[in-house]
């Protein structure tokens, strides 16, 4: 029963909330249309239904800040006050270049710069101010939010390549976003943080803006919104204005990666702001994980959905480090570096679920060449049966190998390197043995009974490439190969798209900046090539439907249609295009034992050691 104190300040709640209900909605509501999947667009709006003049948007007149909170904590976590311990170096030691080296190096360079470049002012031209670009029709895609996604995910890059009017360009009009109306009627959490605030950190830290902050504080204030439940955690597919309307309830079935990869984002902007709010929001989800860690069915690592609602992370059977889990365990070496070691909670959850993960997840493909290299797979394991693999093989599990190499840096343990390396060596085999020089979104292949010795079997390969395709029915196995156009070593390719994705370069490049080691900057321009000879159009750089034909098919026409899709996300200019630039950049520029990526590929700077 409510007391009459708590019911008083409830009825005073309840007539603000009225209030800012009815002006919210009117902004939010009326432009809100449907929720969105991650990291899928809305449909495009063709370039004829759009304004031909960009305008800026509106400053924000409401403020989430206003907005009471319902549950307020009691307990607030504070940042670590401990001096940052000395780390273990992350960047190699590199040697002065030749003069040959460093022209072809700043050649390269030179020649990324220059597709940003191109991607960005077509972005500007055609969908300033909106999330992305069409970039085969000219038209806008809205699904952040509308809160032009393209444009915060990329004030960093333009700081680092040096386009600084451009730069304060794209400033003015970040800081005039408004927060009281949206395109979508759901909210991803995740990506707004990623992107958005992430975005907003990244380039402040960078360029010392203070406008840049203040944005940052202001999508701070509305995401912290999501996490006012009972139980503190937070929704992750979030609507504003049932928020603004009553209490809400963390969901039964949430993704692992988007409630467990928010606490770099929160963290730096306690750090900058010296707010302890946004620490403790992510804290209490870390205490979580750390408490849950061995109780799951494969103990070590957390399945792919849990329950926030009853803080339970424990029930469901599937278990991997690609899609819907990826980031949460890329962010414990890289909060252990962002926190200066002095919270060993991250080391904790990062020994425990990589051991799990190497024994369980890791595994090595049968290859023509017998390459030494490892892909990460997924994990089924349950009460009743043992864990078992699915040698599956996706693109957006190439971050692994940069993950493994870092935390193999800043742990010091040199076989997490070698691990890094492996599987980073298998993203670059797997560009390499498609006919475009680029890798597939989703593969299998056969796995070896050993990791150490691994012989290559044509019957093997057949036969398995038949199991796959089992529904196919009698169609002889060559056909089947001729079909699905898969190369040796591939039995089955159910995603053959490309979707411009960052994950094999950006564990490229931490390893090279890591090792040193040549070959990968080789590697890297090889894939840049590829990647921009199958994807440039005549305003940007499309997505691509099927990169299972050869470029001679595509010239010919006889592949039934175009493969390049009218799609281009943010992180193609915000994160592939970096790291391509990166690269070939010097050492100095983001050295790694002074800057931390979050998992958007912006870099937050690291806490410095006194001396």
């Amino acid at each position: 029963m409510l007391s009459i104190r708590r019911f008083t300040v409830y009825i005073g709640l309840a007539a603000c909330l009225l209030f800012t209900f009815g002006y919210f909605q009117s902004g939010i509501l009326r432009t809100a249309k449907a929720n969105y999947p991650s990291h899928i667009p809305t449909v495009v709006q063709p370039a004829g239904q759009r304004p031909t003049q960009s305008v800026s948007p509106k400053p924000s007149r409401f403020r989430w800040d206003t907005v009471p909170i319902r549950f307020p904590v009691q307990d607030v976590t504070p940042l670590p006050t401990s001096p940052p311990r000395r780390l273990p170096q992350v960047q190699h030691q590199f040697s002065p270049e030749s003069k040959e080296r460093e022209i072809e190096r700043k050649t390269r360079q030179s020649t990324v710069k220059a597709t940003f470049e191109r991607c960005w002012h077509a972005y500007k031209k055609h969908a300033w101010g909106h999330d992305e670009l069409g970039p085969l029709s000219g038209g806008v895609r809205d699904g952040f939010g509308g809160w032009s996604a393209s444009l915060v995910d990329n004030l960093d890059n333009l700081w680092i390549m040096g386009f600084k009017s451009e730069f304060e360009e794209a400033v003015t009009a970040a800081v005039q976003l408004d927060l009281s109306t949206s395109t979508t009627e759901t909210i991803n959490v995740f990506e707004t943080t990623i992107r958005h605030l992430g975005g907003f950190l990244a380039a402040y830290d960078m360029s010392g803006d203070e406008r840049l902050l203040d944005k940052a504080r202001e999508f701070g204030e509305m995401l912290i919104r999501a996490f006012d439940t009972p139980n503190h955690l937070p929704i992750t597919r979030w609507k504003p204005q049932e928020a603004l309307a009553g209490p809400q309830e963390a969901d039964e079935t949430v993704l692992v990666a988007e409630i467990g990869s928010l606490e770099m984002e929160f963290t730096r902007l306690a750090q900058i702001t010296g707010e302890a709010k946004y620490y403790d929001a992510v804290a209490r989800i870390i205490r979580l994980f750390e408490a849950q860690q061995q109780k799951t069915y494969l103990p070590g690592m957390w399945p792919v959905t849990v329950n926030a609602k009853n803080a339970d992370f424990t029930q469901d059977t599937f278990f991997t480090l690609s899609a819907m889990s990826d980031s949460l365990y890329e962010y414990f070496p890289k909060m252990h570096a962002l926190l200066g070691g002095v919270e060993p909670v991250y080391k904790k959850l990062y020994d425990g679920s990589m051991a799990t993960a190497i024994k369980y997840n890791l595994w090595r493909p049968m290859t023509p060449d017998n390459a030494d290299i490892l892909i990460s797979g997924n994990v089924r394991a349950s009460a009743q049966d043992p864990a078992t693999l699915d040698p599956q093989g996706q693109h957006l599990v190439c971050f692994a190998g940069g993950m493994f190499a870092l935390g193999g840096k800043l742990f010091d343990s040199p076989a997490h390197v070698e691990i890094g390396k492996k599987l980073t060596d298998g993203c670059i085999w797997a560009y390499k043995a498609l006919p475009l020089g680029i890798m597939p979104e989703v593969f299998n292949m056969v796995p070896c009974d050993s990791r150490l010795d691994c012989t290559w079997d044509e019957n093997k390969w057949r036969s398995e490439v038949k199991n796959q395709h089992a529904d196919s029915g009698d169609i002889d196995v060559d056909q089947l190969i001729k079909t699905h156009r898969l190369p040796k070593g591939f039995s089955q390719i159910p995603d053959t798209r490309y979707i411009l994705r960052p994950e094999a370069i950006e564990s490229v490049f931490i390893l090279y900046r890591i090792t040193g080691e040549e070959y990968l900057q080789e590697a890297a321009w090889d894939m840049f090539t590829a990647i921009s000879n199958a994807t440039e159009t005549h305003l940007a750089n499309a997505a691509l439907s099927d990169i299972t034909f050869s470029a001679e098919q595509l010239a010919q026409g006889t592949t039934g249609g175009t493969t390049q899709m009218d799609s281009m996300e943010s992180f193609w200019m915000a994160e592939t295009l970096k790291y391509f630039y990166l690269m070939f950049s010097e050492p100095s520029v983001i050295d790694l034992d002074e800057w931390v990526f979050n998992t958007e590929a912006h870099p937050f700077r690291r806490p410095k050691v006194s001396t």
